[in-house]
């Protein structure tokens, strides 16, 4: 029988994972010494030396899409191949988050709701969606159907990756040469990279200066794409009117980070594409079958570009 180990797993999680794979053992502790070797290891964010612990491993599957701080930890064997977390309900819950961030800056439903708590009565010139223009960092499992959701509404919709992956409808940009050119005159910049050594701090000034006077950025990504300080100094100068982070360099965000505290910048706690466990579970339980048929797996991490 094929061993299965939840890294830091609950009762619940493994009851999920006994019946989508009736046919394996699920664990969630440690195997003792003396014990059949685990043959799939499902993680999250891994204490150290875990998969030092266990050289045995045939395939790792993460419980996240992001996979950056598993190849940073340099526990896992060249040989060992690891999968991202991509499923229909990451994708579902990004496009919803970035369109509702999206749309209320469009509209001015936040400054609204400013107003009304100041007791103002100010409307505000107000644009429609193709007189926008939309730029989203990333064409994978995540920016290809926001990119597509904006272009359902009308948005001049541009797609910046490493690929130029093409996308109908949005106009596609390939390469860090075109990058400044993709951001250029952009009302709201979107980022959904993965983060690399290539696409660490690869959101600073040079981006929201590209950006339309004005404009909006939204972070569903990763903390480390952003050089924070020249975004609370884009926001300060009215480069840009204001932005929505998702996630950060330290999270929890400690208290005394200046995020907190600025006007003009929210703070949402890491909830824009949160995993649902059965969904999750129904995905990996697939993917170690399509491994154990021998079948290609798809996201499967290619450690060189690091995503």
């Amino acid at each position: 029988m094929k061993r299965l180990l939840i890294a830091e797993g609950s009762e619940d999680l493994a009851a999920l994972f006994r019946a989508a794979l009736p046919a394996h053992e699920i664990l969630i502790d440690m195997p003792q010494p003396g014990e059949a070797p685990i043959d799939y290891l499902v993680v999250g964010r891994p204490k150290a030396g875990l998969m030092v612990a266990l050289p045995e491993v045939k395939l790792i599957l993460s419980l996240n899409a992001g996979i950056e701080h598993l190849l940073r930890s340099g526990e896992i064997a060249e040989k060992t191949p690891i999968v991202r977390m991509v499923d229909d309900g990451l994708a579902e819950g990004m496009t919803e988050w970035v369109l509702a961030e999206a749309l209320s800056w469009h509209r001015n439903i936040r400054l609204y709701e400013r107003f009304q708590r100041e007791l103002r009565w100010q409307p505000q010139a107000e644009k429609l969606a193709h007189e926008r223009i939309v730029t989203i960092l990333g064409a994978g499992a995540l920016g290809t159907p926001v990119a597509r959701h904006f272009v359902a509404f009308g948005f001049k919709t541009r797609v910046w990756s490493r690929s130029g992956r093409a996308i109908e409808g949005a106009q596609s940009f390939a390469g860090r040469d075109s990058l400044v050119a993709a951001v250029t005159g952009a009302d709201i910049l979107v980022n959904l990279l993965p983060l690399t050594t290539e696409t660490e701090n690869i959101v600073g000034s040079d981006l929201f200066n590209a950006q339309a006077r004005g404009g909006f950025f939204i972070n569903g990504a990763r903390g480390g794409h952003v050089v924070d300080a020249d975004l609370i100094a884009a926001v300060d100068s009215g480069q840009l009117s204001g932005a929505v982070l998702d996630v950060f360099r330290i999270e929890p965000l400690p208290e005394s980070d200046p995020f907190w505290r600025h006007p003009d910048i929210r703070v949402s706690p890491h909830v824009a594409a949160p995993t649902h466990p059965r969904i999750a579970v129904l995905e990996i339980a697939r993917n170690v079958m399509r491994f154990e048929r021998g079948e290609a797996i798809p996201h499967l991490v290619d450690k060189t570009s690091g995503y």
